[in-house]
């Protein structure tokens, strides 16, 4: 009897010995779960930057190109103070706004100005919030930044007299000048570099692409927590969603056929959702918004030609 007791009480303890190690691991994955999503979420809060001249060819300000320019600051709806420069064009009441991706500054479309200038176009290049010099923010992935836009738009209209603004937006620029050009029926004409398509279809893809890990549940819980330490909704950042509302104003969407961050079918879904007029260059570059890099000259005529026709 004794015996028998003794035997059940090693099985009891036995299992239960098991149930704490489930539990014990269920809750070590879940915990090592939870410190991923975060730290992915302050990754993409709060990118790290610096100015690489492989990708943004310039690193210093206009005066590299030869042009004169005004650091000037633009002011949001919400109170952000946004450091940019501004490149006046003789006798031009006509604008492009230049928007930078995600860690990266008012820097990055540098390459492009020289072109855009001389075809008789003023520059505003903007610092979203959170990048350059601008007061410590987070990145929103374009959510609140298109009133940053906004913000760029207002001044070329009311304290430079613009008569036509059009923009050119790279990698999440290109998805916040998207929305901001569907909400403003100011902004004429767009361009949109490397743009995705829809968000959450980019972080499964990078998830599974960069870490080698399924998107469920990671992603899922990665943008619960953005959404909530952000205030942004998710399904609000998808530009494939609403880039048919700009129509019948143009839009030029460009992608790198081997981009290896945002995929080429991003651009080739953000071109099928959008409505004529509209145009697609297919660039044979190999990596993400390096499409000036790959056509310079040919690239750059074209950009100018589009905005001449249509400002």
């Amino acid at each position: 009897m004794k015996d028998d007791f003794a035997e059940q009480y090693k099985l009891k303890n036995r299992k239960n010995k098991i149930i704490i190690g489930i539990v014990s691991l269920i809750s070590l994955l879940g915990a090592g779960l939870l410190i991923m999503a975060w730290t992915m979420s302050s990754n993409i809060m709060h990118p790290l930057y610096s100015c690489s001249e492989e990708h943004f060819i310039y690193c210093g300000d206009p005066s590299q190109l030869g042009l004169r320019f005004e650091d000037i600051s633009v002011q949001s709806d919400d109170g952000y103070d946004l450091s940019s420069w501004y490149i006046p064009a003789e006798e031009s009441a006509k604008a492009i706004i230049f928007v930078h991706g995600h860690g990266a500054d008012r820097q990055e479309g540098m390459r492009w100005f020289k072109a855009v200038h001389e075809a008789g176009f003023n520059i505003l290049a903007l610092d979203l919030r959170n990048s350059g010099k601008n007061i410590p923010s987070f990145s929103s992935m374009g959510y609140f930044e298109k009133y940053d836009v906004k913000a760029a738009v207002d001044y070329l209209y009311q304290q430079r007299q613009m008569q036509t603004v059009g923009i050119f937006g790279v990698s999440m620029g290109a998805a916040t000048s998207i929305m901001a050009m569907v909400a403003d029926p100011r902004i004429e004409a767009g361009v949109f570099e490397a743009g995705w398509s829809n968000l959450n279809d980019l972080y499964a893809e990078i998830i599974h692409q960069h870490l080698g890990l399924p998107s469920f549940p990671i992603l899922p819980l990665t943008t619960s927590i953005l959404e909530w330490r952000t205030g942004i909704d998710m399904n609000q950042l998808n530009p494939e969603d609403i880039l048919g509302n700009i129509a019948p104003r143009p839009v030029f969407i460009i992608h790198c056929t081997g981009d290896k961050l945002i995929g080429f079918d991003h651009g080739e879904r953000n071109y099928a959702a959008a409505n004529k007029p509209k145009e697609f260059w297919q660039s044979s570059c190999q990596t993400h918004a390096r499409a000036w890099q790959s056509a310079p000259t040919y690239i750059e005529k074209r950009i100018a030609a589009y905005y001449l026709k249509y400002l």
